[in-house]
């Protein structure tokens, strides 16, 4: 069973034992959260489709830990100008492992 979550602005396909990374969400290392906007939940026959979510499906899933991603460079240039700005960035991220999907 699988389960399409959305949180943090992004869509992440999910099923149990998976570990993903997702923006920062606010919880302790080793609790347990429940990520109720399920677009789509889907089995060995065919999916069930959310308009826009699936009424009463939930994923349930584990906190390992809080942390933050790789760095990234942003750097800007205007050339011939002398203009050039250099700035990096590390997004905070909370690393979850896929516990439990439950459909309605």
């Amino acid at each position: 069973m699988y389960a399409v979550i959305k949180t943090g602005g992004k869509q992440y396909r999910v099923a149990a034992g998976d570990v993903i990374s997702v923006e920062k969400l606010d919880a302790e290392r080793g609790s347990t959260i429940s990520l109720d906007e399920v677009l789509m939940v889907g089995a060995e026959g065919s999916p069930t489709v959310g308009t826009p979510t699936v009424a009463g499906a939930s994923v349930k899933a584990e906190v390992l830990e809080q942390t933050r991603a790789d760095k990234i460079i942003v750097f800007k240039k205007k050339r011939r100008q002398g203009y050039r700005r250099k700035a990096g960035h590390r997004q905070n991220i909370t690393v979850l492992r896929i516990t439990d999907i439950a459909a309605a």
